[in-house]
């Protein structure tokens, strides 16, 4: 017997619990026959004010994180989606592959997909992607490890902007025409805008930029639950997301 619900594919999702933004836009992508089901990294909203407390940050974020993990196997998913970002970034290539191995020794096997390595996907399913620029709600440090993952996996990175959000929850926080402004900086000569940062609500500030810019932009949790559906067979085109989640 199947799901009644789930019959297609059942993903676990774990996110920060000052995260509003990964649910809602999941959700919205969601094909029939699919459902998301979330279990919270439990964090407090640590105000982030300099490296320091974005570093106390992510410590919470990793002390939490396998206990959510743990919780979130209990329905038996199909597969889990990390809905957070700047931990799959740490530490460059050779960092996100330890967490990947991690989580999948975790579940059990059960398959795990990152938004490192999602967009990684995406930008190849776009193809002749070489120079981007980035766009993310941390602080130096968190964007020094974004860089770095991208540069370890052969990209230029050749515009970077960090919006130094206060907390982790006030990333939702953050408006679309100041991530539009965001994404038109980092736009130029580049051949793709990445974003990162879970919480930011861009998703569909991304594929209305697609069209101002005329080149791929690449949300982060639009690439997460793209490369999820596609792992496991799944190859519904949904419009209202972008070229990626429309014709790849």
């Amino acid at each position: 017997m199947t799901d009644s619900l789930g019959y297609r594919c059942k993903f676990a999702v774990i996110a920060p619990s000052t995260n509003t933004s990964v649910q809602p836009e999941y959700d919205d992508m969601r094909p029939r026959g699919v459902t998301n089901h979330f279990s919270r990294i439990a964090i407090p909203d640590t105000k982030v004010t300099d490296e320091i407390s974005f570093m106390e940050m992510m410590e919470n974020i990793r002390g939490a994180t396998f206990d959510a993990t743990d919780i979130s196997m209990s329905m038996s998913p199909d597969c889990l989606i990390m809905g957070m970002s700047a931990e799959t970034f740490w530490d460059g290539a050779e960092g996100a592959d330890r967490l990947h191995q991690k989580m999948l020794d975790r579940t059990g096997g059960v398959p795990v997909i990152m938004g490192s390595m999602a967009l990684d996907a995406a930008m190849k399913a776009y193809g002749g992607i070489r120079k981007i620029g980035i766009l993310t709600p941390y602080m130096p440090v968190g964007d020094d490890n974004v860089r770095r993952y991208f540069e370890d996996q052969g990209y230029e990175v050749v515009n970077l902007v960090g919006l130094k959000s206060p907390s982790p929850m006030m990333i939702a926080h953050e408006p679309a025409q100041k991530l539009k402004r965001a994404a038109i900086e980092v736009s130029e000569g580049v051949d793709a805008v990445i974003q990162c940062g879970t919480n930011l609500a861009f998703a569909k500030v991304a594929a209305m930029a697609e069209f101002w810019l005329e080149k791929p932009v690449i949300a982060i949790n639009t690439a997460t639950y793209w490369h999820a559906l596609r792992s496991m067979g799944i190859k519904d085109q949904m419009e209202g997301f972008g070229a990626l989640l429309a014709d790849h």
